[in-house]
């Protein structure tokens, strides 16, 4: 998980061209909080895979469940 949050960082650090600083506790923030959606969406996925009667979490149970939350921020 150590490695995804450092490619996180590193695609924010690209993507604002470096023109923008970034303090350690924003970039920690950042870093939780998309742990937070990421379990979050992770334990929704389990749901629909439970309720489907499937022991595996598969991709278009994680579909489902991220059309379902795109659709709630609109």
């Amino acid at each position: 998980m150590l490695k995804k949050a450092t490619k996180l960082k590193s695609i924010i650090k690209t993507k604002t061209k470096s023109n923008i600083n970034m303090r350690p506790t924003s970039e920690a923030m950042i870093e939780l909080l998309t742990l937070v959606f990421l379990s979050s969406l992770a334990e929704e996925a389990k749901a629909k895979a439970f309720e489907e009667k499937s022991a595996t979490i598969r991709a278009q149970h994680l579909r489902a469940v991220s059309k379902v939350r795109s659709k709630g921020l609109c």
